[in-house]
């Protein structure tokens, strides 16, 4: 609750600083100082909460658990280092950098939302908060014609999302006659075969697909992500992405768990064309940006294995995958925004020109293509074993492997571009030490996750 607040205070600090300081420089620095009190707020908010003692909020429309303070808290950790690796460029978008940061603390709201929502109505308040300031967000750059175009295409798909997202609730609530999920439990469970539930739940799935980009609802993503700043790319593709997973499995675990032999086909199905389409896709890719686009999609393809495993073992592999994908992610695109051309050819020769930026690239390539020693290898690991463990889709899991696979041939173009063809990389803006060292210490935290993954889970 305690961070809920601090980032609405702080958003609206951002906001009225915007007015009276004028030096960009100096309001980034106010917005890293706030998002680290931000993450000490979430800190303070874990160690006061009993792990078998979670907390009821507004009647129990909230409800402040462990596991999910431990979400807020790694995500919150994540923003803090997307700010220190992407602090300058941010000024570089355009005259409102005071209000860009604001947006960002309002987003961060919307996922403690849903990391702690009891209620499908806060579910919904949770999702139009992150999801409005992204909308804004995605049109910042007035420059470019397809930033516009990238903002009114979110904000389009987002509504007709909202509309369905909606109308489950409606279903849901006709069939249940609470708001409340974990009433909601007893309810549905005692009319399993309920044609309004079933027919919601589809519907909130079909919602939720939108939201993290999942086939065949995925079709807005590529043009979004391209279209957007580079610098908020970063962010909508990573911790925003990770909130609404976090917010999607929450709900299927808890609520329609003992419904799932009606949905977990679907659900599969609708993994195994994500999956499909997000690494084929990718492979015929020339600009990295957009390659990066269909990847978030193949990634969406494996973060859904968590919402299709009803056990225990899903809540450490959406942690795991949130926490490795984003700082993976994060990481290659500070180095992306740092090159004029974000096609493969605009890589080529990275490694004679900037040594250090081309290792810590592939090291974040490693990570999204699953190769052990990293993050993203202990992240595939655990959501996968949580299906495994189902024991239901052992075909599904193969299939994932076989994805994997290809998703090997379009990250390492990337490094065979930096290390093995001849070229002279653009540099849009001058790497400094300070640069490096938050490379580096993202680098760290990569090989980290995937030498000591059990320190991020401790509190699962």
């Amino acid at each position: 609750m305690k961070a809920i607040i601090a980032t609405t205070v702080f958003g609206v600090i951002m906001m009225f600083a915007g007015l009276w300081v004028n030096d960009k420089k100096s309001i980034a620095g106010l917005a890293t100082f706030l998002f680290a009190a931000l993450l000490g707020v979430t800190i303070w908010d874990l160690t006061t909460t009993s792990v078998n003692s979670p907390k009821s909020l507004f009647n129990d429309m909230l409800r402040s658990e462990h596991y999910s303070l431990w979400f807020n808290t790694i995500m919150t950790g994540c923003s803090l280092l997307y700010v220190l690796l992407m602090g300058k460029e941010v000024q570089k978008v355009g005259k409102y950098v005071s209000e860009y940061f604001a947006l960002i603390f309002f987003i961060l709201c919307g996922l403690y939302l849903l990391s702690m929502y009891n209620n499908l109505l806060m579910m919904f308040i949770g999702i139009e908060i992150l999801s409005i300031p992204q909308y804004i967000l995605a049109g910042s750059d007035k420059r470019n014609l397809k930033s516009s175009e990238a903002s009114l295409k979110y904000f389009l798909m987002g509504a007709f999302s909202t509309g369905i997202l909606l109308m489950g609730i409606t279903l849901l609530y006709g069939a249940a006659r609470t708001f409340n999920i974990t009433e909601m439990v007893t309810l549905m469970h005692s009319d399993a075969l309920n044609p309004l539930a079933l027919a919601g739940i589809l519907f909130i799935m079909i919602a939720f697909s939108f939201k993290v980009s999942a086939a065949p609802m995925h079709m807005w993503t590529p043009d979004v992500y391209d279209g957007s700043p580079t610098v908020f790319t970063a962010f909508m593709a990573t911790v925003v992405k990770s909130a609404a997973f976090f917010a999607f499995l929450r709900l299927f675990q808890v609520s329609f768990n003992s419904l799932s032999e009606h949905w977990v086909m679907v659900l599969a199905i609708i993994t195994a064309a994500t999956l499909l389409v997000g690494n084929v896709t990718a492979v015929f890719q020339q600009s990295v940006k957009r390659m990066l686009a269909y990847s978030s999609i193949a990634q969406a393809g494996f973060m859904l294995f968590a919402v299709l495993a009803v056990n225990a073992v899903a809540w450490q592999g959406i942690i795991i995958y949130a926490v490795a994908y984003s700082v993976a992610t994060i990481g290659i695109f500070a180095v992306l925004v740092k090159l004029k051309d974000y096609t493969y050819d605009g890589f080529n020769g990275l490694a004679q020109r900037e040594p250090l930026l081309a290792f810590v690239t592939t090291i974040f390539l490693f990570s999204l293509a699953g190769i052990p020693l990293t993050g993203g290898f202990m992240a595939k690991y655990y959501v996968l074993l949580a299906v495994v463990q189902q024991g239901q889709l052992m075909w599904l899991v193969i299939f994932a492997l076989l994805m994997a696979a290809i998703s090997v041939y379009y990250y390492f173009r990337v490094i065979i571009a930096m290390y093995f063809k001849a070229g002279t990389p653009e540099i849009s803006s001058p790497v400094t030490g300070g640069d490096k060292f938050m490379l580096v210490v993202t680098c760290a935290l990569v090989i980290l996750l995937g030498v000591l993954p059990q320190l991020f889970l401790t509190k699962v």
